[in-house]
């Protein structure tokens, strides 16, 4: 699938996706993409995140393609036990393990347990060996859960503007060809 014949959702995490971090630059650069606004960056309720990709997913007048990061994985996962007939595909990066999730205080507690049944659509999960939010055994195990293929981007920290990936070319083609799968 080219990304012109789909509607790129794109999702952030806790806090959204700054101006330099690689979901921002996507969504410039893609010309079919468009991010899912949250009502509340900073205190994530599950039911909010949740509602906001639904909506998206109802709009969407093409197949839709979400590109999750960090707590957006997570309530994309959420999002598909309803809509996952909706969705042509997922692209999702650096999801947080439950631990930390159950760690951080502004975080609504209703994003767990995370989902882990197996997605009716493909998905590519992107995880790090060093992210500080979910060790690579987790982010592994969850991909398998989720029948999603997972992609070791090495020593990549939280795959964000933090450890370096405003642009993150490698995941620019990582997507490119997760697209020309679908």
């Amino acid at each position: 699938m080219r990304v012109a014949q789909a509607e790129i959702l794109i999702i952030p995490g806790y806090l959204g996706s700054g101006p330099e971090h690689w979901q921002s630059r996507w969504e410039k650069k893609l010309s079919t993409a468009r991010r899912v606004e949250q009502r509340d960056w900073e205190k994530p309720t599950r039911a909010d995140w949740e509602q906001a990709i639904l909506r998206e997913l109802r709009a969407a007048t093409r197949p839709a393609v979400l590109v999750a990061h960090s707590l957006g994985v997570i309530a994309a996962l959420h999002a598909a036990q309803q809509s996952g007939d909706r969705i042509a595909g997922a692209f999702l990066v650096a999801p947080p393990s439950e631990q930390v999730i159950r760690e951080m205080p502004a975080v609504d507690a209703a994003f767990l347990p995370i989902p882990r049944t197996p997605l009716p659509f493909p998905a590519a999960l992107v995880g790090s060996n060093d992210d500080p939010y979910a060790d690579l055994l987790f982010t592994r195990g969850l991909a398998e859960d989720i029948g999603a293929k997972f992609i070791d981007a090495g020593a990549a920290g939280h795959i964000n503007v933090d450890s370096g990936h405003g642009p993150w070319p490698e995941g620019s083609l990582a997507f490119a060809h997760f697209m020309s799968k679908l």
